[in-house]
């Protein structure tokens, strides 16, 4: 397991190669969702295989986590290791951390039930908990640069371009 110093150097080495060669920071991923059974889909990147699934009462066999939780894992996760490794970079210790991310939804607007209810989120909060002997003024630019720079924030704070492509019978369509 990494700690705080070598979180900090490969941040650095990072930084540096970055600097010196900026086209380096320009990357796509790619995540493949296939539906298996039911609602159940197994998803796959790279060497990473996981699963989602539904509950039972809106049809699923309960396999796997939602959707739902997997995005608010991705966002809780995504906070937590940056987090930490801006703790890492600023030098600030860490006892304990942990954050929840709580989202508020009408459940009517992805089954298209009532007028203009969206089918997403209508709040997503989240709770930072943290354990450390830093002081007030180091833990509040902690925060404040983890939150500045994470990804999922800006992921589901800000609209981003989104587009779609359809494949029917293999052909695009």
């Amino acid at each position: 397991m990494a700690d705080q110093l070598a979180i900090r150097e490969i941040a650095e080495r990072n930084i540096r190669l970055l600097a010196a060669k900026p086209s380096r920071g320009h990357l796509s991923c790619s995540t493949r969702a296939r539906l298996v059974d039911g609602l159940r889909c197994e998803i796959a990147e790279g060497p990473w295989r996981f699963a989602a699934d539904m509950p039972a009462k809106v049809g699923g066999d309960e396999t796997a986590p939602t959707p739902g939780v997997l995005g608010r894992g991705a966002l809780a996760s995504c906070l937590a290791i940056g987090i930490a490794a801006w703790a890492a970079r600023l030098g600030v210790p860490l006892d304990a951390l942990e954050v929840e991310v709580q989202a508020d939804f009408d459940a009517r607007g992805e089954l298209g039930v009532g007028n203009g209810v969206p089918p997403g989120y209508s709040e997503v909060r989240y709770v930072v908990a943290i354990e450390s002997t830093a002081s007030r003024d180091e833990l509040d630019r902690l925060l404040a640069m983890a939150e500045r720079h994470s990804p999922y924030l800006d992921v589901f704070g800000r609209a981003i371009p989104l587009s779609g492509a359809v494949r029917l019978n293999g052909k695009e369509a």
